[in-house]
């Protein structure tokens, strides 16, 4: 069901307060804690360079980790927050969520678009135009979709595919109330210049 989750390294940090995270810092490491779950929290500390590297992929905030620390056991994780230098604007401490299998998440999960062969609208020259590649959606952390489908079949030159439109996975919910637009098949150029010429 769900797509491979990612891991996040981090290694236990020796101390706490802001002398051994100071320490943590000069030695390029980022100090972080790991708290909720029904456990102690733990004080940690990532990488500076290999953080950076996965804070510039996009949606730290919104993607499930399996946190791996060594001596410890493997457990999924979300980011709760990344506090950053004001001047540098990088980071100096993260926040690590622990997150049970039943724990309620929102997460952003690919749309799959299919059938476009059997669309009447892209067989006479329409174009697949598509407003979210991505939707957030709140899942449940043991259960998380690896995507969404889109089926096209049928779908015409002007038709708007909604959110409410998609049969989601049992227990998933768009974060969003509206019912917002995910994809729709325009007209070819060929063809509105086409209607233009007409009026």
């Amino acid at each position: 069901m769900a797509k491979e989750i990612p891991d996040l390294i981090a290694e236990v940090r020796a101390g706490t307060g802001k002398g051994a995270a100071r320490q943590a810092r000069r030695d390029l490491k980022v100090p972080g804690v790991v708290y909720g779950g029904g456990a102690e929290p733990l004080a940690i500390q990532l990488n500076y360079h290999y953080l950076l590297k996965r804070l510039k992929a996009g949606r730290f905030l919104s993607t499930l980790f399996n946190l791996k620390v060594e001596g410890q056991e493997d457990v999924r994780v979300i980011c709760r927050g990344v506090q950053r230098d004001v001047v540098k604007d990088l980071p100096t401490h993260v926040d690590l969520m622990r997150l049970r299998r039943t724990s309620r998440i929102n997460l952003f999960i690919h749309v799959d678009f299919i059938n476009q062969d059997k669309a009447p609208g892209l067989k006479r020259g329409g174009t697949l135009t598509i407003v979210r590649p991505e939707v957030e959606l709140e899942v449940t952390a043991g259960d998380i979709p690896d995507h969404i489908t889109v089926d096209l079949s049928g779908k015409n030159i002007g038709d708007v595919i909604h959110i409410n439109d998609v049969v989601l996975p049992e227990g998933v919910k768009p974060t969003i109330d509206r019912n917002f637009v995910i994809a729709n098949i325009a007209a070819p150029a060929g063809l509105i210049s086409a209607d233009a010429d007409e009026a």
